[in-house]
């Protein structure tokens, strides 16, 4: 997980559009911390400190510590409402993280030693099929990013989920399908050249692997697509 934030917050004495509206124009953005079987708190924040937040592009991703009448209260954002027009925030949703509890996150991979890879050194191309992984994490193990080696990946290959190892307390929350990840695909310039080669190869004499791109990629691609 990205390094921890921490944001004062008072707590909202009134509620509805009109409390909300006064808060506003005060330097405030009204909230709400709500999970962990217990009952929501309603709270209110400074706007320049939250905006100064978001700015730094990982707010979504980081666990916030919300200090809140001496008390800290472990939270994750789960949503941030903008205005329509000035793109102000209006309105955040925080879910507490209670002790030894489970939460569903999404946690961006990263590509290391791509130096390591014959496929990239020969000119092939890493296609993400899947930025993000969707894991269930306990809350005090949420990692901040996946690490994907490609050590000996040659065109052609694919990276599933299968094969990596998810740090301990993190686990897949799709687990109907080795869903791919990455492959390893040629520069156009490439695949035209071998199409020219290959000209008078007959199909059958092809391994599988050859012919085709990955039909997994493929599918992951088009329900992206659909989404």
């Amino acid at each position: 997980m990205s390094d921890a934030l921490t944001l004062p917050a008072e707590t909202r004495e009134r509620a509805g559009k009109g409390a909300s509206r006064a808060l506003r124009r005060e330097g405030r953005v009204p909230a709400v911390i709500y999970g962990g079987k217990e009952e929501p708190i309603t709270i209110h924040v400074e706007a320049k400190e939250l905006v100064r937040q978001l700015g730094t592009g990982h707010f979504m991703n980081s666990i916030v510590t919300i200090e809140l009448g001496g008390k800290k209260i472990k939270t994750l954002p789960k949503d941030v409402s903008l205005h329509p027009v000035s793109d102000r925030p209006e309105h955040v949703d925080f879910f507490r993280l209670a002790k030894g509890g489970k939460i569903e996150v999404h946690v961006p991979v990263v590509f290391i030693n791509e130096e390591a890879s014959p496929g990239l050194k020969k000119g092939g191309v890493l296609n993400v099929v899947r930025h993000e992984l969707d894991l269930i994490c306990e809350n005090d193990k949420i990692p901040g990013e996946i690490e994907i080696d490609v050590t000996g990946k040659e065109v052609g290959d694919s990276i599933h989920i299968s094969e990596l190892t998810l740090p301990e307390g993190s686990e897949s929350a799709i687990t109907d399908r080795d869903f791919t990840i990455a492959t390893l695909v040629a520069p156009s310039a490439l695949k035209k050249s071998e199409t020219e080669e290959a000209e008078d190869v007959d199909a059958d004499d092809v391994p599988a692997t050859e012919q085709g791109e990955d039909e997994d990629a493929a599918e992951e691609q088009e329900e992206k697509s659909e989404d």
